[in-house]
């Protein structure tokens, strides 16, 4: 069993059928794309940091959804990019490790995030008389604290998961490395890994279904007053657009769960980043635009100096 689990480094295949032009091309694509993500996210967390009017839940938990988008794409494009210009496919299993519990971390926390921020939406259109009394302050830091928290409990829990069985293949199948995938490297699988798996996917789909309860409540109450339709058009619009970004994203862990082989690698491959590059990227531009107060900070940024 000690040779079996003896390996250390792990290939990625998924660029393995990619020739030199084709990996040239998607790294002049990809480059600019993370860039793009750092810049448009940091812009935001930047605006509402320093903009004292913007210092409202909402905002708030916007800019924690930007620090946690920054995470993500962080534990993934440089991997990514190193692949491509290297053609040196490989990976220690340690740094597997590492980037999967970051990944992990930042899809749990994506969904969390969009969770408590439909809480805070329902809060503010069906219940507006009570919204800052139980929005305090006090509240806003412990939801906050709730989704990191909580988000490292599940990855820590996920990828301690699959330091528990030796390994008896290396290839993974992804560009990138997460529990999914690590585990179905191992050569042996228990009840117990069953259990640890049921359980996250119990949670996620809690969530799924509790946001989808929330604008359910949300809609039936916009058809009783033109103000809250208002609201919902103009702040709940946005975080729809990313709840539906983020929930097509984990259908890649499914294909990876189940070993679902009806799609061709390449198709798997750009399926499998969907979560990783769409959601950080659109996040930034659809609240930018969308929400009055950031729109009006970001024109005032740029007109600024046209103005002087």
């Amino acid at each position: 069993m000690e040779n079996i689990s003896s390996f250390h480094i792990l290939t990625v295949t998924a660029l393995n059928d990619w020739d030199w032009t084709s990996r040239i091309l998607f790294f002049s694509f990809a480059l600019p794309c993370y860039l793009l993500t750092i810049i448009l996210n940091a812009t935001l967390i930047m605006i509402i940091a320093l903009e004292k009017t913007l210092r409202e839940p909402m905002y708030i938990f916007l800019c924690n959804l930007c620090v946690n988008d920054l995470c993500g794409t962080t534990g993934f494009y440089p991997r990514a990019l190193a692949y491509l210009l290297t053609e040196r496919n490989v990976i220690s299993h340690e740094e597997c490790i590492v980037q999967g519990l970051v990944i992990v971390i930042y899809a749990t926390g994506e969904f969390t995030s969009l969770s408590v921020m439909a809480v805070d939406r329902y809060l503010a259109i069906c219940r507006p008389l009570h919204y800052h009394r139980i929005m305090s302050p006090f509240t806003v830091l412990s939801l906050v604290t709730f989704i990191w928290v909580f988000s490292c409990f599940v990855g820590l829990m996920a990828i301690s998961l699959t330091l528990k069985y030796p390994i008896c293949r290396h290839e993974i199948n992804k560009l990138f490395c997460e529990h999914l995938s690590l585990l179905n490297l191992a050569c042996k699988h228990d009840i117990f890994e069953a259990i640890v798996n049921g359980f996250i996917f119990i949670i996620m789909s809690f969530l799924f279904v509790f946001v989808l309860f929330s604008y359910l409540k949300i809609i039936l109450a916009c058809r009783k007053s033109k103000v809250s339709r208002e609201k919902f058009y103009s702040t709940c619009i946005p975080h729809l657009i990313s709840f539906l970004n983020t929930t097509c994203g984990l259908s890649d862990s499914l294909y990876t769960k189940f070993n679902i082989n009806t799609l061709s690698h390449l198709v798997y491959t750009f399926l499998s980043i969907i979560i990783l590059t769409v959601p950080p990227f659109v996040n930034p531009l659809i609240y930018g635009i969308k929400l009055g107060p950031i729109r009006a900070k970001i024109l005032y940024i740029f007109q600024r100096p046209k103005i002087k």
